[in-house]
């Protein structure tokens, strides 16, 4: 069986690109009379970036808190939250600026706003019914890939796993790429965002479940993150819109991961830590699995002069390891595309709790 993909319908890239924003929402106010909810990264809840935006008196800013990663419940939250001042209106857009916590947000609360019941729900495949809300993503970091993904990842605390509402209806419908929001990003954070893309690339492109048109993707998004990761400064102007296509390539490409995720996704459930350096930690202990690309991201952390403390996983209690193992072995369909159907007996619960004691 084939599938019938879905790609994003619009795109918009270049340095100022923002500045166009209001010629690319103006079609959408006319055509549907109700406001726009903005959803920002609470980092700029202090900075200057709302002012800059197209908002309108009767539009709504909802700031995302991205101090951890997006859960059923926070998803339930913002919903409540949007739903409360539609009061039954329906929005001419939403608008995410962030990344890929941000974005994920605003796409699982457009799935929300149109089908009812909660965001557990709807975390697996093709389980969404009814279309979002037009949808329109500015990311303000690159790597997730989030802004082309048919995914928008959630974590289920209660059921310990973190898993996608997989669907088409999930896409956005508008990406506008502006290099130039990158720019002030920490460098070790766009290190760990960006990472994500050539990682999510890498183990497609090494798994069962392929197809020439991914693998195309992948090849070219991880050419370009080699060009910016290799490069003497990653953050050099033309490295920063170099970025932005590979993480926007990365997500078309998105299909079935590998061993890095799995066991990053352990790391974010179980000690909370942020998804891309929860990837670059789940790197360095599957180097048997992936041994090119770990002496070549181990290169990449070396040039761009990134620190990977050590220590994470110290003095941890047997039912935190255990937790670990659990938050990530449930990821059967990523591990069996990486290591075939009988990858529990290469991943036990000891070899894979070994892994972690090493980070």
């Amino acid at each position: 069986m084939y599938r019938n993909a879905k790609n994003v319908g619009y795109y918009m890239i270049g340095k100022g690109a923002l500045r166009q924003l209001g010629d690319v929402l103006a079609p959408r106010r006319k055509a549907v009379d109700g406001p726009a909810i903005f959803f920002l990264d609470h980092f700029f809840s202090t900075q200057c970036l709302a002012a800059r935006l197209p908002v309108e008196q009767g539009d709504h800013i909802i700031y995302v808190d991205t101090s951890h990663e997006p859960t059923t419940d926070s998803v339930d939250a913002y919903t409540a939250e949007a739903r409360a001042f539609l009061a039954g209106r329906t929005p001419c857009a939403l608008l995410a600026f962030g990344g890929g916590s941000t974005m994920d947000t605003c796409k699982c609360v457009g799935n929300l706003l149109t089908n009812p019941g909660k965001a557990e729900d709807y975390q697996g495949w093709e389980l969404v019914k009814h279309p979002a809300p037009y949808k329109i993503a500015v990311p303000t970091l690159a790597g997730t890939g989030s802004e082309t993904s048919r995914t928008g990842i959630i974590c289920n605390e209660a059921r310990n796993i973190k898993l996608g509402m997989n669907s088409d209806f999930t896409m956005f419908d508008q990406v506008l790429l502006d290099p130039e929001l990158t720019a002030s990003v920490p460098r070790n954070q766009f290190f760990y965002t960006g990472i994500d893309t050539y990682m999510h690339c890498f183990e497609s492109l090494a798994g069962s479940y392929r197809n020439v048109v991914v693998d195309s993707l992948a090849e070219k998004a991880i050419d370009l993150c080699k060009q910016v990761f290799l490069s003497a400064d990653m953050m050099r102007e033309d490295n920063l819109e170099k970025m932005m296509i590979a993480s926007y390539l990365g997500g078309m490409a998105a299909g079935f991961v590998g061993a890095v995720h799995p066991i990053s996704a352990g790391l974010s459930m179980i000690l909370h830590t942020p998804h891309g350096l929860a990837n670059c930690y789940a790197l360095t202990v599957v180097e048997d699995i992936y041994p090119e690309q770990y002496r070549e991201f181990m290169t990449m952390l070396e040039r761009q002069g990134i620190d990977l403390p050590r220590g994470l996983c110290q003095d941890l209690t047997d039912a935190q390891y255990d937790g670990l193992y659990e938050a990530s072995i449930v990821h059967e369909k990523p591990l069996s595309n990486c290591l075939g159907p009988d990858f529990r007996n290469i991943l036990t619960r000891e070899n894979v709790i070994a892994r972690f004691k090493r980070m």
